[in-house]
């Protein structure tokens, strides 16, 4: 995939192309940024704009074939074994990189998810970043910036990427699934400037589990017990997507705040539902809906820290059908 091809960060590439035409690239860089907006692509455009046999970054000659087939000799990718990148990884790609190239001007070691570094992991690859080789470039792709050490931040040129505009998002993912305004809106609001995110396992979440869910939480009242806890035994069986539903119970709340200060439609997110939005803000005040915002945002963060999920969502339900 070329610079042109990738979706968006034209800042960005402006300053990689510049680089590469001047010969200054930098011994490493650091990429960070919300996961899933386009950094790892990015960084594969910058290598095969470094590696092309025509210098552009061609896509057809043998060279940027083999970056998009990951076969390239000179092209190397290390990414967590498990939770965390290990010392043994690292220590291997060191031996790699203290090698010449053997086609291309330089050896490139792209490392995903540097953030999952362990601690010697880290400190083993300072002495590269310290020492580097003429012929070696270090691209770190984080989405976790403040968890890579200091030591390595300081030893690279960052490069911050932002999340894709909604109305870019949301175009491309009309052009690309064969959306309706009205979906692409939605699912590119809910994806939160993430691609990956968009095309992802939370598609169908978002476009057509989204409507039941919400359908079966204001549904509740406080005196409906037995259907609370049978709807949190649900949501909180779905381990894997349970951050996503508490970013719907969020993103559907915040709709209502909006809604009651007045906000256009056209800037909420669930722009199919407007009707349940004007019925539900009447019984709600801004004082309830700021409580009941703080209360998902409570669950959102333990959730994080691994706590018992199905109590979090039984005693989250309380609050938001109080």
């Amino acid at each position: 995939m070329t610079f042109g091809q990738v979706l968006g960060h034209d800042r960005q590439k402006d300053l990689l192309r510049r680089a590469i035409a001047s010969g200054r690239l930098a011994h490493a860089y650091l990429f960070y940024g919300a996961e899933g907006i386009g950094k790892r692509l990015i960084a594969l455009a910058f290598v095969r704009a470094v590696f092309c046999q025509n210098g552009t970054g061609c896509g057809t000659c043998s060279a940027c074939r083999k970056v998009d087939h990951y076969n390239h000799p000179d092209l190397h990718i290390l990414e967590p074994d498990g939770a965390t990148i290990k010392i043994e990884q690292v220590r291997a790609i060191q031996k790699e990189l203290s090698f010449r190239p053997l086609e291309a001007p330089k050896k490139i070691c792209l490392i995903d998810s540097a953030e999952k570094l362990n601690p010697a992991a880290g400190n083993a690859l300072l002495k590269t970043l310290e020492e580097p080789r003429g012929e070696a470039l270090i691209i770190l792709l984080s989405s976790q910036k403040e968890r890579v050490l200091p030591t390595i931040r300081s030893r690279c040129q960052q490069i911050p990427f932002h999340a894709l505009s909604r109305p870019l998002l949301q175009q491309a993912l009309q052009e690309k699934l064969g959306l309706n305004e009205s979906q692409g809106h939605i699912l590119a609001a809910l994806s939160e400037g993430s691609f990956k995110k968009a095309l992802g396992k939370d598609k169908d979440l978002f476009l057509e589990q989204r409507r039941e869910l919400l359908k079966s939480l204001t549904a509740l009242s406080p005196g409906s017990i037995i259907a609370l806890f049978k709807l949190a035994e649900e949501l909180s069986s779905d381990k894997e997507r349970f951050q996503e539903i508490l970013e719907l119970f969020q993103a559907f709340y915040r709709d209502l705040l909006l809604h009651k200060q007045g906000m256009p439609e056209n800037e909420l997110v669930n722009i199919d539902l407007l009707e349940k939005i004007h019925r539900v803000a009447k019984r709600e005040s801004i004082s309830t809906l700021l409580a009941k915002l703080e209360a998902i945002a409570v669950s959102r963060r333990q959730a994080d820290r691994n706590v018992n999920k199905q109590l979090a969502m039984e005693v989250l339900l309380m609050r938001l059908a109080a």
